[in-house]
C-alpha cells in the first residue's frame, strides 16, 4: 500500500496490511493454526481455535492462491467496488488479490497493464489487485466514499474449511521463527516458502538417500557360497613333484 493507512477505514488499511496465514501464537501448539479469518470488526486475524468469540461478527476468509492473499469477489463486492479489478477462477470460485504483487526481474510489460504497478492484464481490466484500485482513486478523488459499500453482516465461514485454495502442503512456524521469510509482494505471510522449501529439501534428501540405497542393492554382484569360499582361501607355496 501507497497510501497513507490513516486516510483508510481502520478495518480496510489493516486488511491490507495484515500478515495472515502466520501460526496463531496463542494457540501454537494446535493444529491447524493458520490465522485464515478476518474479523471486519475487531480488526485483528484469527486463526480456527479463536473463532468462537468472533462468531457474531462480520467475519472475512482469507484463501492463498500462487502464494498470495486473495479474497472471493463476492465477499469483497459487498465491502468495496471491485469494478474493474481483474479477478482469478481457482477450484470454481473468483478471487481476486488483495495486494499487488512484485514483478519479476526483467518483466516486460505489454498490451494492457495495471495503471498503478504495470503488471499485465486482460483488456476488460484496469487494476490487478484491490489495493491497486484503492491506491489510484486516492490519489486521483482524494477519497474512497463513494466506493465503499455498508455490510452490516457476513455469512460466517467455515473456520476448518480450507476451501482447495490454501496453498497445499505448507508448513508454518511459529511468528517470529529463525526460518520465517516474508514474501517480496509484503502481501504474503511469514514462514510458508521458507519451510516449504526446507521440507522439500528434506524429502528430496530423503528420497535420494532411498534410491542410492536401492541402487547400491541391485548392483551388487551376486557371488555363489563356493565361489566366496574360494575367493577367501589363501593359495600355499607351490611345491615342485620330485625328480626320478
Amino acid at each position: 500500500m501507497i497510501v497513507p493507512s490513516n486516510l483508510l477505514p481502520s478495518w480496510l488499511a489493516v486488511l491490507l496490511s495484515e500478515k495472515f496465514f502466520n501460526a496463531c501464537i496463542i494457540h501454537e501448539e494446535e493444529r491447524k493454526n493458520e490465522k485464515n479469518i478476518y474479523c471486519l470488526d475487531c480488526c485483528i486475524s484469527l486463526c480456527p481455535h479463536c473463532f468462537d468469540p468472533h462468531q457474531s461478527h462480520r467475519l472475512l476468509k482469507i484463501r492463498r492462491y500462487v502464494y498470495q492473499d486473495v479474497i472471493k469477489l463476492s465477499d469483497a463486492a459487498k465491502l468495496i467496488d471491485c469494478a474493474l479489478v481483474q479477478s482469478y477462477t481457482s477450484n470454481g470460485a473468483k478471487v481476486v488479490f488483495l495486494n499487488q504483487r512484485q514483478l519479476p526481474k526483467n518483466y516486460r510489460s505489454h498490451g494492457k497493464v495495471c495503471i498503478t504497478c504495470d503488471r499485465n492484464l486482460q483488456d476488460a481490466y484496469v487494476y490487478c489487485s484491490l489495493s491497486c484500485k484503492i491506491d489510484h482513486v486516492m490519489k486521483k478523488e482524494g477519497g474512497l466514499s463513494q466506493y465503499l459499500r455498508e455490510c452490516n453482516s457476513m455469512a460466517p465461514p467455515d473456520p476448518n474449511s480450507d476451501d482447495g485454495l490454501r496453498t497445499p502442503n505448507s508448513v508454518l512456524e511459529p511468528a517470529g521463527s529463525v526460518t520465517s521469510v516474508r514474501t517480496s509482494s509484503g502481501s504474503g505471510g511469514y514462514g510458508e516458502l521458507g519451510c516449504m522449501s526446507l521440507a522439500c529439501t528434506a524429502t528430496t534428501d530423503i528420497v535420494r538417500k532411498k534410491r542410492s540405497s536401492l541402487l547400491r542393492a541391485a548392483c551388487r554382484p551376486v557371488i555363489s557360497p563356493v565361489l566366496e569360499i574360494s575367493a577367501g582361501r589363501k593359495k600355499g607355496t607351490p611345491h615342485r613333484a620330485p625328480l626320478h
